[in-house]
């Protein structure tokens, strides 16, 4: 199933979506709402600590935990379903796509796949495509303290992964789902008038 008027931004750390999003929302904030996830519920806050790496969990629960929060995003009382019948479009930074790749760097594909299978696919994806030496380094760059998946190797692995999710969908032209590739390389401003222009479309 697809949410009309529901687009996700997804890409490796300092690929620039959560600067895009916020141009969008800047530019019609009539129209668009910004959402994230982790979302800021409980189930996001208690993520973005393990995140922040307070303390671990094992990776499948991780995966579950994912799949929570994203429960909530959705079907919540302010998610994302009741914001698109208030007649807004929903823009999200990040969503399963997010977990097809980074979870399943550690704990393999088949969990994050199944308990991500029955959510519904956003109308547009918006992929920021980015090398994962130059997304680091924007990371770096910001001069705070980086997350757990914010390493080298993870990235490059969850790169990979992201780049195997992303050609699933774009080649299944079955989905109803936009697959949109952003060279996330470019300029801010570039990327945003890419994005508005796809959205005119």
């Amino acid at each position: 199933m697809v949410l009309e008027n529901f687009i996700v931004f997804e890409g490796i750390d300092g690929a620039g979506t959560s600067t895009q999003i916020k141009k969008l929302v800047e530019s019609n904030p009539e129209k668009y709402v910004a959402t994230a996830e982790p979302t800021t519920n409980e189930t996001g806050k208690f993520l973005r600590r393990m995140l922040a790496g307070e303390f671990k969990v094992d990776e499948k629960t991780s995966s579950y935990l994912f799949a929570a929060d994203r429960c909530e995003h959705i079907y919540g009382e302010k998610g994302v379903i009741n914001m698109l019948k208030q007649g807004k479009t929903v823009v999200s930074d990040r969503y399963f796509f997010s977990s097809l790749a980074y979870q399943s760097v550690s704990c393999g594909k088949e969990l994050p796949r199944l308990v991500n299978s029955p959510f519904p696919l956003p109308e547009y994806l918006f992929y920021f495509d980015i090398n994962p030496e130059i997304s680091l380094a924007r990371v770096t760059s910001r001069g705070e303290k980086t997350e757990i998946y914010e390493q080298i190797d993870m990235q490059k692995k969850t790169a990979a992964l992201y780049e195997e999710v992303i050609s699933e969908y774009e080649a299944d032209k079955s989905s109803g789902m936009k697959v949109i590739r952003v060279d996330a390389t470019k300029s801010i401003d570039e990327v945003a008038a890419f994005i508005a222009d796809c959205l005119k479309k």
